[in-house]
């Protein structure tokens, strides 16, 4: 019997094209889909001429790998990846590896790693990105899990993977158990972030200007030669050149924007940590706002504004519209750093930040020109305890400031929506600002509910109470953390 190097279940896209990669690469590949015919017709078209060879039964499979097999599973996340990992462990030895490449929840990744170690077996939770070609050709891989399956697997992840121009590839080991699937999940975070601060651009432009698609082609495609370059931004030029019938295809496109979760779960770690992630907060709202097609309608009748003009000299809108976008990016990349180093302390995990930058320079959708910055941040000693507190961010972000402020406004006359513009801006702005509010809110919170508050002239976690009316008893409800 002739063995192979690798096993792959689950043949939608993405396996298709992660398994066409393997074998380019050298790697003997076999393939399994629950759906046989899938398989049939996979090795029969997109397979065919390849060394890649089929697997009828999960069992013909395991037959099929060398000890210790590698499988790596494609299957939709969620309950069908556990049902696949019950059906291998009556098949598996101990020191067998599987690898789920698909978008898994983190914490799904810290159970199964347990399970599976449980058993002798070990896990890898790889987070894969760039998409259909990017599992053909080369993504950015962060796989995370079980550190023994790293010396397994590497060979595998970092020969598929994207490589940057000096040859180093795009993947490597992020951290032990959930820490993979985590870094990759605030990575389609931030690519919720990049997304709208474009789309707010695009809404910019095309309503409060009046610019032509061809000149917002043109637009992106300048940004994409400079500081703003980036996967995201060369599409955006190429969707506006786009035309069907005659006519830009974009404007066809219904203005309800999907998400699969990556983004909402983002959020929700960032408030289970208490990480002020706004602006992928703002971009998850946005999303969901978008969806709201009818009741839009109803109010675009019976809500008033301003008209949606932005008045004034086109290339002065333009420069400032630049920096909107930048400033916001880096605001978004620094939250982003923010959170995975709160959840790092969580989870005791040993996070290599720079290295995560240079995970996503080639290959991964939120590639941009200015990752080798952020791995610089990172190498600096002192380690800056924000992103935007490394002196080239910060030297950006202000001289990106007076532009970002002027085109929020702009928009807030124009009556033109920039939550992600908006939020970003409010987060720097409090960020920068040495004493806020706050302590009107703690003194609100004492008097309705005698919740304590800290004393700025007392050191840190001393906690007082006052009775605020003088007519109570001066008992507290005790102090906590939020």
């Amino acid at each position: 019997m002739t063995h192979v190097d690798i096993g792959l279940i689950g043949l939608a896209v993405m396996g298709q094209n992660l398994a066409l990669n393997m074998n380019d690469r050298g790697f003997r590949v076999a393939v399994h889909n629950r759906t046989t015919a899938v398989t049939d017709v996979f090795l029969a078209g997109p397979a065919a001429g390849t060394g890649i060879v089929g697997a009828a039964t999960l069992d013909d499979l395991v037959n099929l790998l060398e000890p210790p097999r590698r499988i790596l599973l494609m299957v939709k996340a969620g309950p069908p990846v556990d049902a696949v990992i019950s059906s291998l462990l009556p098949l598996l030895e101990a020191g067998d590896i599987v690898i789920d490449g698909g978008n898994s929840h983190y914490r799904d990744t810290i159970r199964r790693t347990g399970e599976l170690e449980a058993h002798g077996l070990l896990f890898v939770g790889a987070g894969i990105s760039g998409g259909e070609e990017g599992a053909r050709h080369g993504p950015s891989i962060m796989p995370g899990g079980s550190p023994r399956a790293w010396p397994a697997v590497r060979d595998v992840l970092q020969s598929i993977a994207a490589r940057v121009a000096d040859g180093t590839p795009c993947c490597d080991w992020v951290g032990s158990d959930g820490a993979g699937h985590y870094v990759k999940m605030v990575h389609n975070g931030i690519e919720y972030g990049d997304m709208q601060v474009i789309a707010e651009a695009y809404d910019l432009m095309r309503r409060g200007l009046g610019l032509g698609h061809d000149e917002m082609a043109e637009v992106f495609a300048g940004w994409n030669r400079g500081r703003l370059r980036s996967y995201l931004i060369e599409i955006t030029a190429a969707i506006m050149a786009f035309r069907q019938d005659g006519a830009p295809l974009v404007e066809k496109v219904l203005d309800a924007a999907g998400q699969k979760g990556t983004g909402r779960w983002t959020v929700e770690s960032a408030l289970q940590l208490g990480s002020p992630v706004t602006l992928v907060a703002s971009a998850v709202f946005a999303r969901i706002v978008s969806s709201l097609l009818e009741q839009r309608a109803a109010a675009a009748t019976a809500l008033g504004g301003p008209a949606p003009i932005v008045e004034g000299d086109r290339d002065e809108i333009l420069s400032d519209l630049e920096d909107a976008l930048h400033a916001s990016k880096l605001v978004s990349y620094a939250q982003g750093f923010m959170l995975m180093q709160q959840a790092a302390a969580e989870h005791g995990w040993d996070l290599d930040y720079g290295g995560i930058a240079l995970l996503w320079r080639e290959g991964c959708i939120i590639r941009a020109a200015f990752l080798d910055e952020i791995r610089n941040a990172f190498s600096r000693s002192p380690r800056p305890a924000n992103l935007l507190l490394d002196p080239f961010f910060a030297e950006a972000v202000n001289a990106a400031a007076p532009g970002w402020r002027r085109t929020v406004t702009r928009a807030v006359g124009a009556g033109i929506p920039v939550p992600a513009y908006s939020s970003a801006l409010a987060f720097f702005d409090a960020f920068r600002t040495r004493r806020l509010p706050a302590n009107l809110i703690q003194a609100q919170r004492d008097y309705f509910g005698a919740h304590t508050y800290e004393r700025a002239d007392h050191p840190r976690n001393e906690f007082f109470h006052t009775d605020w009316t003088e007519s109570g008893t001066g008992a507290a409800s005790g102090s906590y953390q939020a």
